[in-house]
């Protein structure tokens, strides 16, 4: 399956569109309309701990190249790379992840 960012889910709601991908906690924090969303089919994917373990170790990783990154987006490629999802998004920032991890990611 594929996860959406945040920035894509909420250009979805803004334009009216079906969302049939999955979404993760951070966005339900970050943009809560999708909760009431009635064009919403995806999943919410829940942080868990392993998630939190694997954001500060990528923050590691960022780090030693220059690059760190917001806590939010260390969070959503963590969910996706322990779930193995790709991850659809429009910030060009994860690609950087994906340089230093196995974050799958398309960017749009």
């Amino acid at each position: 399956m594929v996860v959406i960012d945040t920035n894509i889910t909420i250009e979805r709601v803004k334009n009216n569109e079906k969302i049939v991908e999955n979404v993760t906690e951070v966005t339900l924090v970050e943009y809560p309309p999708i909760i009431d969303y009635d064009k919403f089919y995806g999943k919410v994917l829940i942080i868990e701990r392993n998630d939190i373990l694997l954001a500060i170790e990528l923050q590691r990783r960022l780090r030693k190249v220059g690059k760190t990154k917001p806590f939010a987006d260390l969070l959503i490629a963590s969910i996706c790379i322990n779930r193995k999802e790709e991850l659809i998004t429009k910030d060009k920032d994860f690609l950087d992840v994906a340089e230093v991890s196995d974050l799958k990611v398309k960017v749009i």
